[in-house]
């Protein structure tokens, strides 16, 4: 899809530590949610490509898994994933909480920023929860690691100062093409987006009893004459146990997690959803690798 001269468009990558508001901003960016939102760290497996669009340009965003130190396949993948899109993209965005100290993880970031020649935005994302006059410090002993391009104070939850950022990315642009059509917002089929939904509500629903045991597989999904969407997924966990706290006394969790994924589903298909979902064991899932690859996690050469 071409452009007139002038238009610039690319790739851009946030990344950050686990928690510090990486799908909030994907989501706040994009105006819809698709990339879920939990409390846990480490909830978001794949890198979800969100698309932004403007007359002027267009970004396409990579929502990396958080980093971490990997303790299954499961993490391995993820960290591969992340490190992988440094070297892919136009622009990097590393996203900060400051209402948290500079960690050990912050550090192990900037290490790896360090082997790329990418430019790096420094988003200090959470400034909602902290007094202005605290900012600066916290600036300077990042500037202190790290040359970086741009930094940018936002609050991703509430918008704060989110579009001088997407303008101060688009200058790390160059002249391109329109890969996506104005109206299209990702290049994730609908049915990872689903998946990735009911998994929030089962992330929000667990609390701490189920951090990342779960999986989720659409496993049907058709419109019916009515217009009413029929979805069939299944919920995946790794012990009896976890499939007794996933279904709930009397099927209770199970129901409220329906409900509240079936609202963002309609929202998010435009139409009504009839919604069955379905809990099964299976043990280790998060190391067997036909698992992980049934389940979409593929590594990319």
């Amino acid at each position: 899809m071409s452009k007139s001269n002038g238009f610039k468009s690319g790739f851009v990558a946030i990344i950050g530590r686990p928690n510090v508001g990486k799908s909030t901003l994907m989501n706040q960016v994009i105006g819809q949610k698709i990339a879920i939102m939990s409390d846990k760290p480490q909830t978001t497996r794949n890198k979800i490509h969100g698309v932004y669009t403007t007359p002027q340009a267009q970004i396409v965003f990579l929502d990396t898994p958080g980093i971490h130190k990997p303790t299954s396949k499961l993490g391995d993948y993820m960290m591969k994933t992340a490190h992988s899109t440094l070297s892919e993209v136009d622009a990097i965005l590393f996203v900060i909480a400051v209402d948290e100290g500079l960690g050990g993880g912050d550090r192990y970031i900037i290490e790896q920023l360090k082997k790329v020649d990418t430019p790096v935005v420094l988003v200090l994302n959470k400034i909602d929860k902290v007094h202005p006059d605290d900012l600066l410090p916290v600036i300077v002993k990042y500037k202190s690691l790290y040359d970086f391009a741009e930094i940018v104070p936002v609050s991703a939850m509430q918008g704060n100062n989110v579009t001088t950022l997407l303008d101060q990315t688009i200058k790390y642009l160059e002249e391109g093409p329109q890969y996506y059509p104005d109206d299209q917002i990702t290049d994730h089929p609908e049915q990872f987006v689903i998946a990735e939904l009911i998994r929030e509500k089962i992330l929000h629903a667990t609390r701490e009893e189920i951090p990342h045991s779960i999986a989720v597989a659409i496993e049907s999904m058709k419109r019916e004459d009515n217009g009413v969407v029929h979805i069939g997924a299944i919920i995946y966990v790794e012990r009896d146990s976890q499939k007794g706290i996933v279904i709930g006394k009397q099927g209770a969790l199970l129901k409220q997690v329906g409900q509240q994924a079936r609202r963002d589903i309609e929202a998010l298909l435009g139409s009504r959803i009839f919604l069955e979902l379905w809990v099964k064991v299976k043990a280790d899932w998060r190391n067997r690798d036909g698992m992980l690859r049934d389940l979409g996690y593929r590594e990319e050469r």
